[in-house]
């Protein structure tokens, strides 16, 4: 598992945390930022995911 799949699935918690939190307390602008790092982790975690096909790919045709 790549790194980025890690940091983004720890950004997009930490985003609803953030959004959540500025719901409660009504700070747009926390929510804002929580639903901003929610998709930076979803953005992370694609990039992570691209770099395992990429990865697993390598590997396959090396065996071959």
């Amino acid at each position: 598992m790549d790194s980025d799949r890690i940091k983004g699935a720890l950004n997009q918690a930490k985003g609803k945390v953030k959004e959540v939190a500025g719901e409660i307390t009504g700070d747009a602008k926390l929510q804002a930022e929580g639903k901003g790092d929610q998709i930076k982790g979803k953005v992370q975690n694609a990039a992570g995911g691209v770099k395992d096909a990429v990865r697993d790919a390598d590997r396959k045709t090396r065996e071959i």
